[in-house]
C-alpha cells in the first residue's frame, strides 16, 4: 500500500501529476493541482491506492485532512474515487466535514455527481463519522475548520463567477480567517490570487 510520496514533480497536467521518486515516475490523481508546485520542485503528497481488477489507482492530497475526508466520503454506500476526488475538488475538507456532520444538503450537492439523494445519504452513513475523521485529519489546526460551510460555498460561488477554478479557489482560501465573512472571503482570494500571479 502506498500511502505516502515524497519526490519532484515530473509533470503536471488539470488532474494529474506525475512524482518522480529516486526514477521512478508515479501517476497520481490529485484534488487540487493548482497546490502543487512546478514541474522540478520537490513535492510530499498523502496517497490513498485504490485498486479495481483492471487498474491499480493513487490519489493525492497536500494534506491529511484532505486524505482523511476523501476516504470518509468513500466510505458511503455508491461513492468510488472519482466521486470522492470530486467533492474534494469543489469543497475543502473542513466544508465537506461541516455540511456532513450539520445535515447541510445544498452545499453538497454543489458536487458535480452528487444529487439530493445521493447526498441526503452521505449524511445518513458518515455524520456520525465525521468526528473521529476529524480528529485524525488534524481538525482544528486549520484556520477554516470553524468557518461556516455556507459562507464558504458562496464565497466559492462568487469566484466562480469570476472565473476561477475549483482548484485555485480551493488553494486561495487555505489560509483565510475562520471568521471571515463572504466578502472577507472573496477579497482575500483576489489577493491570495494575486499574490501568486
Amino acid at each position: 500500500m502506498i500511502a505516502h510520496l515524497r519526490g519532484t514533480v515530473a509533470h503536471r497536467d488539470a488532474e494529474t501529476v506525475v512524482v518522480d521518486v529516486h526514477g521512478v515516475g508515479y501517476l497520481v490523481h490529485v484534488a487540487d493541482p493548482s497546490g502543487v508546485p512546478p514541474v522540478g520542485q520537490s513535492v510530499e503528497l498523502h496517497t490513498s491506492q485504490q485498486v479495481r481488477e483492471d487498474a491499480l489507482d493513487l490519489y493525492g492530497f497536500t494534506s491529511r485532512a484532505g486524505l482523511a475526508t476523501f476516504e470518509l466520503v468513500m466510505r458511503a454506500t455508491g461513492v468510488g474515487p472519482r466521486l470522492g476526488l470530486a467533492t474534494l475538488r469543489t469543497l475543502s475538507p473542513d466544508a465537506v466535514r461541516t455540511a456532513l456532520a450539520t445535515g447541510d444538503v445544498a452545499t453538497l450537492t454543489s458536487v458535480p455527481g452528487i444529487g439530493k439523494k445521493v447526498a441526503e445519504r452521505l449524511v445518513l452513513e458518515l455524520r456520525d463519522k465525521v468526528g473521529s475523521v476529524a480528529d485524525l485529519s488534524g481538525a482544528g489546526e486549520s484556520p477554516r475548520a470553524a468557518r461556516d460551510a455556507t459562507t464558504e460555498q458562496q464565497a466559492r460561488e462568487a469566484l466562480r463567477q469570476l472565473g476561477y477554478r475549483e482548484g485555485e479557489i480551493t488553494h486561495a482560501l487555505a489560509d483565510a480567517p475562520a471568521d471571515a465573512g463572504v466578502e472577507d472571503l472573496v477579497r482575500h482570494a483576489l489577493r491570495s490570487a494575486g499574490a501568486r500571479a
